[in-house]
């Protein structure tokens, strides 16, 4: 979590399985932009995924104060709303720490660490194998 004295913002890096986020936060009108473009462009207007982005501004009552511009790479749709969320959470904490113990009781601020297995050699993929044949 840094932050610029020059601009007065936050920065702050979420990750989710190989979706990478770095998020800048600063007092706004709630204007989210995600590589960009609005994020109701990026995200193709789906209301489950703007509730989930939207679920650490909701919890510590901070919905439309922050403007937020993010960078994000790799993945699918999921790893980076979650990598997204993560990275607004890590921001919101540096910029106010008294919510650092609120996000941490929604389970917002711990990183998912679970990334997809490698194929090992002999099989068809990480732990399918071929069927056994008994004759």
């Amino acid at each position: 979590m840094a932050q610029s004295k020059k601009d007065n913002y936050y920065y702050a890096l979420g990750r989710r399985k190989s979706s990478t986020a770095r998020v800048r936060l600063t007092t706004g009108k709630g204007i989210v932009t995600i590589n960009e473009k609005p994020v109701n462009e990026y995200f193709d207007d789906s209301k489950y995924l703007l509730n989930k982005l939207s679920k650490p501004f909701v919890i510590v009552d901070q919905v439309n104060k922050y403007d937020v511009s993010v960078k994000v790479s790799g993945g699918g749709t999921n790893g980076q709303i979650e990598a997204i969320r993560l990275g607004i959470s890590k921001a919101l904490a540096g910029f106010n720490p008294e919510l650092k113990q609120t996000l941490k009781r929604a389970d917002l601020l711990g990183r998912d660490p679970r990334e997809k297995e490698r194929k090992k050699f002999g099989l068809k993929s990480a732990r399918k194998q071929r069927q056994f044949t008994k004759r």
